[in-house]
């Protein structure tokens, strides 16, 4: 940071007779202001005179009354929640310092205060107080006010101040955001008498703003898992539309048919971009519904009494008639014929091979969603197909004449992958390539582009793309003008990326854009009977890629395959039909073709499952039964097991449970 630049931010003690003489000479209405006046400083003096602020001002206004401050905390109760602790510090730790922490709402009237008593007593004289509107047009240049006309943290010193009964004190406050868009939702503020200035009350304050920006986004993760779990029985059957939007008038998720049915009203609503409609936001104040909405397709979610948002429900009985019969079709074109080789999906999703009902369900919802432009998120274990469902919806959608370009996230260092996503210029570090590098998402511009292992994506590189989602803009690395993009995202994790939101691991803003809608592809050991229809396939495909004579697996080694967990899925099971086919000359495989390392791990199986059936298999279901219970709470789950939570982390790991804590949390 230049001098300038911090002089911009910081006051400086050392100017206050040049700003006292420069805010006698503005009131004179003369002259230009001192080299000393910062700009923050003169435009909010500026402002002040435009809102015909008395600058002999002696104090802020009388307080509200105790029931209307009582009435403000309840309609800022989870600011006010999030700060607590934060105050409760301040209580603590600003005891003899000589400064008060204030947090204030957006009007901005002080909700409560905490630090030393001594200052809390002179703070009076000038009505800084719970209850008393802070803002700019009241009571001048303040840091309160100031920052939330600025947006973003400022320092206000003595002679800055606007009106004259303020100016021995100095103060700095910083604005709090709500995580997911940037609403400012409140302020926070140290204030002292001026002889107590310290630069280090801009940094107190900035980190008080993160600490409850981050409980927000704790406690904003919570209402949306309560608010998806009321919503769950909604989701499934039936044909209607339906749009989930959370407290503050956000969709969050939609049905396969919810995106069809805004274009069917002609809803300038797109959930690849999502935006408010602020009269589906509980605490705002009564605004007009959108022309194509009614205001009987509003169902309110509710939970304990508590309302946590809305449920849009669209009828629409043409479409669900006319998507059903599609459902039936695709469940027959893909059914298993009874003396013969599996049947095939519709082309766009031709390398899918399956009989499986939760599998085909997983088609039918990718060939709805590949219709419309949102973004998906593909959910499994490693080696299940997902790309093969990344490129089928990439064929299915209206992106399927541009390109198909795929990444995967994981493995690759930070810089690595920042080079493959966003490309680079000529000389843009040391060792890049002459000419510079078209990135990956350039590459996917009028196509699709598809993330897999999104989880491992390093935190401080996913707002980067997240404002390449949200702005259709990209900049190479070293770049400083912008380059327009469009394309299809579709990501793909093994990963409980709502946990890692909760854990700090992964953003909830991005994961909010990735995730508008998501599909669970089951694993292959929940699948048995597709072992069979996949072996027959590979066994003919490698026939044919290496030119073998034709060849088939005996019942015995088909029944042997279909008892193996396949912890690698079908990939796995691919590379054992193609060694088997490669090691062997004989036109019928059995148990003896099996590769040395499965037969291995295949024997161990058994042998660990005879030993400990009664005990592990047991536990597990124990253990199953409380994940259910308890909607995938491992905390209530310990607790019900009575045992330590990290032991529950040691168990579920190894059964592996995961799976059922994703669908006890109703992760779809």
């Amino acid at each position: 940071m230049t001098h300038n630049a911090k002089r911009q931010v910081f006051a400086d003690p050392g100017n206050d007779a040049a700003i006292m003489t420069a805010w006698e000479r503005f009131l004179a209405g003369g002259g230009q202001p001192s080299n000393a006046l910062r700009g923050i400083v003169e435009g909010s003096w500026q402002r002040c005179r435009a809102h015909h602020v008395d600058p002999e001002k002696r104090s802020g206004p009388s307080p509200v009354c105790n029931s209307k401050l009582e009435s403000l905390k309840g309609q800022h109760r989870e600011l006010f929640e999030a700060a607590a602790p934060i105050m409760a510090c301040a209580r603590d730790f600003l005891a003899e310092t000589g400064a008060i922490m204030a947090l204030a709402d957006t009007n901005p009237t002080i909700l409560t205060m905490e630090g030393d008593s001594r200052t809390l007593g002179f703070a009076e004289d000038i009505h800084l107080l719970p209850g008393v509107v802070w803002s700019e047009g009241i009571c001048g240049t303040n840091a309160i006010g100031t920052a939330l006309a600025v947006g973003h943290a400022v320092q206000i010193h003595s002679a800055e101040h606007y009106c004259a009964g303020i100016k021995r004190w100095t103060c700095s406050a910083n604005v709090i955001r709500h995580p997911h868009d940037g609403e400012i939702l409140g302020v926070i503020d140290v204030s002292g008498l001026s002889e107590s200035y310290n630069r280090q009350s801009m940094a107190l304050v900035v980190t008080a703003a993160s600490r409850i920006e981050s409980r927000l986004t704790i406690r904003e993760m919570e209402r949306r898992y309560q608010l998806l779990e009321v919503a769950l029985p909604r989701w499934s059957g039936g044909t209607d539309g339906v749009v989930l939007f959370d407290h503050r008038g956000y969709p969050i998720k939609a049905n396969e048919n919810g995106q069809a049915a805004l274009v069917a009203l002609g809803a300038d609503l797109d959930l690849a971009a999502p935006r408010r409609i602020l009269a589906l936001a509980l605490d705002s104040e009564r605004q007009a519904y959108p022309s194509w909405l009614r205001p009987e397709w509003l169902v309110p979610a509710v939970r304990h009494g508590e309302r946590l948002g809305t449920l849009l429900i669209i009828p629409m009985p043409g479409l669900g008639r006319a998507r059903a019969r599609g459902a039936e079709q695709s469940r027959f074109s893909t059914s298993v014929e009874e003396n013969g080789p599996p049947s095939t999906m519709s082309a766009s999703f031709a390398r899918i091979i399956t009989g499986h009902g939760g599998l085909l369900e997983a088609v039918r919802k990718a060939s709805h969603l590949a219709r419309s432009r949102v973004p998906v998120l593909l959910l499994g274990e490693t080696g299940t197909g997902k790309e093969e469902f990344a490129q089928g919806i990439h064929q299915a959608s209206p992106f399927r004449e541009g390109p198909y370009v795929a990444l995967n996230c994981g493995g690759l260092s930070r810089d690595l992958l920042a080079s493959e996503l966003f490309g680079y210029i000529d000389g843009a570090f040391t060792g890049a390539r002459r000419n510079g590098l078209v990135g990956k998402i350039e590459a996917a511009n009028g196509g699709t582009l598809f993330l897999d292992e999104i989880g491992e994506m390093p935190l401080d590189l996913q707002p980067h793309l997240l404002r390449v989602l949200e702005q259709g803009e990209i900049y190479r690395l070293g770049e400083s003008a912008p380059r327009k993009v469009n394309f299809r995202l579709v990501a793909a994790t093994h990963r409980d990326l709502r946990q890692d939101v909760a854990d700090g691991r992964f953003r909830m803003d991005f994961y909010y854009r990735v995730a508008v809608t998501s599909i669970r592809i089951p694993a292959l050991r929940d699948r048995k009977g597709d072992v069979d229809l996949l072996a027959q396939h590979f066994v003919e495909r490698f026939c044919a890629l290496h030119k073998l004579k034709p060849r088939r697996l005996d019942e015995a080694l088909i029944a042997r395959l279909e008892d193996y967990a396949w912890p690698g899925n079908v990939r796995e099971l691919r590379n054992v039909i193609e060694s088997m086919l490669l090691m062997s000359d004989r036109r019928v495989l059995d148990v003896d073709d099996l590769p040395p390392e499965l037969t291995y791990e295949m024997a161990t199986h058994d042998t660990h499952a005879d030993t400990t059936f009664n005990i592990s298999e047991s536990e597990a279901n124990l253990i199953r039964r409380a994940i259910i219970a308890t909607r995938g709470n491992l905390t209530r789950a310990a607790r019900e097991l009575d045992i330590a939570k990290s032991t529950l982390y040691q168990k579920v790991k190894q059964y592996g449970l995961e799976r059922e804590i994703y669908c006890a949390r109703g992760f779809d």
